[in-house]
């Protein structure tokens, strides 16, 4: 079987490896769209999957803003590259190249930092809790996407 091909039964599937592949860009619009199906989760009360994704869509935002950094021909440092490949919210803020500017606007704007306080509690963990409440699940979405003081609505910006 070739390379990159997956046998699945009868079926040949070419995998990809996105993770392997992904650019800046990709991890905008999969911040972009993991907030859309936020939309369709909520309508449907699946608040565990809702709270998930909209902490990764914060982790996808990061991340390309951390993608940023990077300079084409350089080799970044090991540190560098090896906390990008977390999902630690905190960390990936501190190699995105926005902690000073992140700082300043918490420190300006009280809601923010209220809004990011909720928003780094997630970890992906998450993703195997299914009692996440509906109040939990809107509150981040507030935290998230509130157009005035939301991260990823801050984050997008930045990138």
């Amino acid at each position: 079987m070739a390379m990159g091909v997956v046998s699945r039964g009868r079926c040949r599937v070419l995998d990809r490896r996105p993770a392997e592949h992904m650019n800046r860009t990709d991890l905008q619009l999969l911040a972009d769209a993991r907030v859309a199906d936020v939309n369709v989760l909520l309508n449907a009360q699946r608040w565990a999957a809702a709270y998930y994704l909209l902490g990764y869509a914060v982790e996808c935002a990061l991340k390309a803003c951390a993608a940023s950094q990077f300079r084409q021909d350089e080799v970044p440092e090991r540190t560098v590259v090896n906390d990008f490949y977390t999902h630690r919210l905190d960390t990936l803020l501190g190699i995105s190249g926005l902690k000073t500017a992140f700082e300043s606007r918490a420190n300006g704007e009280p809601s923010f930092q209220i809004n990011w306080n909720t928003v780094r509690d997630w970890n992906e963990a998450s993703r195997y809790d299914h009692s996440t409440s509906e109040a939990k699940a809107r509150d981040m979405l507030i935290a998230v996407a509130d157009q005035t003081n939301g991260v990823l609505s801050w984050l997008k910006t930045q990138w």
